[in-house]
Protein backbone atom coordinates (compact mmCIF):
# COMPACT_ATOMS: atom_id res chain seq x y z
CA UNK A 1 0.00 0.00 0.00
CA UNK A 2 1.41 3.28 -0.54
CA UNK A 3 -0.28 6.75 0.28
CA UNK A 4 0.90 10.57 1.13
CA UNK A 5 0.89 11.88 4.18
CA UNK A 6 0.37 16.07 4.67
CA UNK A 7 2.68 17.09 7.90
CA UNK A 8 1.87 20.84 8.94
CA UNK A 9 4.91 21.81 10.83
CA UNK A 10 8.30 22.19 9.74
CA UNK A 11 9.17 18.47 10.90
CA UNK A 12 7.92 15.61 12.90
CA UNK A 13 9.61 13.18 14.81
CA UNK A 14 9.19 9.32 13.72
CA UNK A 15 7.56 8.06 16.60
CA UNK A 16 5.05 11.10 16.13
CA UNK A 17 4.51 11.05 12.53
CA UNK A 18 3.30 6.78 12.59
CA UNK A 19 0.54 8.18 14.97
CA UNK A 20 -0.39 11.02 12.55
CA UNK A 21 -0.55 8.98 9.84
CA UNK A 22 -2.46 6.28 11.49
CA UNK A 23 0.15 3.21 11.07
CA UNK A 24 0.13 3.03 14.80
CA UNK A 25 -2.94 3.30 17.28
CA UNK A 26 -0.29 4.23 20.50
CA UNK A 27 3.42 5.64 20.94
CA UNK A 28 3.92 1.96 22.04
CA UNK A 29 3.44 0.14 18.99
CA UNK A 30 5.53 3.28 17.38
CA UNK A 31 8.41 2.12 19.59
CA UNK A 32 7.83 -1.45 19.18
CA UNK A 33 7.99 -1.40 15.26
CA UNK A 34 11.19 1.32 15.56
CA UNK A 35 12.89 -1.40 17.89
CA UNK A 36 12.39 -4.28 15.20
CA UNK A 37 14.06 -2.59 12.88
CA UNK A 38 10.76 -2.55 10.87
CA UNK A 39 10.61 0.91 9.67
CA UNK A 40 12.43 2.76 7.23
CA UNK A 41 13.46 6.42 5.98
CA UNK A 42 14.61 7.06 2.65
CA UNK A 43 15.49 3.31 2.33
CA UNK A 44 17.69 2.89 5.44
CA UNK A 45 15.99 1.17 8.62
CA UNK A 46 15.67 3.59 11.43
CA UNK A 47 15.49 2.81 14.77
CA UNK A 48 15.64 6.50 16.56
CA UNK A 49 12.09 6.96 17.56
CA UNK A 50 12.71 11.07 17.51
CA UNK A 51 14.81 10.95 14.31
CA UNK A 52 13.49 14.30 12.42
CA UNK A 53 11.32 13.43 9.68
CA UNK A 54 10.82 16.59 6.65
CA UNK A 55 8.52 17.02 3.69
CA UNK A 56 9.71 15.08 0.75
CA UNK A 57 10.96 12.01 3.15
CA UNK A 58 9.45 8.40 2.38
CA UNK A 59 8.88 6.07 5.31
CA UNK A 60 7.96 2.37 5.08
CA UNK A 61 7.27 -0.57 7.05
CA UNK A 62 8.28 -3.82 6.06
CA UNK A 63 6.16 -6.10 8.35
CA UNK A 64 2.96 -8.04 7.17
CA UNK A 65 1.07 -4.82 6.01
CA UNK A 66 4.24 -3.51 4.14
CA UNK A 67 3.00 0.76 3.85
CA UNK A 68 5.10 2.88 1.75
CA UNK A 69 4.20 6.94 2.84
CA UNK A 70 5.58 9.66 1.04
CA UNK A 71 5.48 13.07 3.20
CA UNK A 72 4.17 16.00 1.53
Amino acid sequence: MQKKVSIKTEQIDLDQFLKWAEIVGSGGEAKYLIKEGLVLVNGAIEKRRSRSLFRGDIVEITNSSQIKIQII
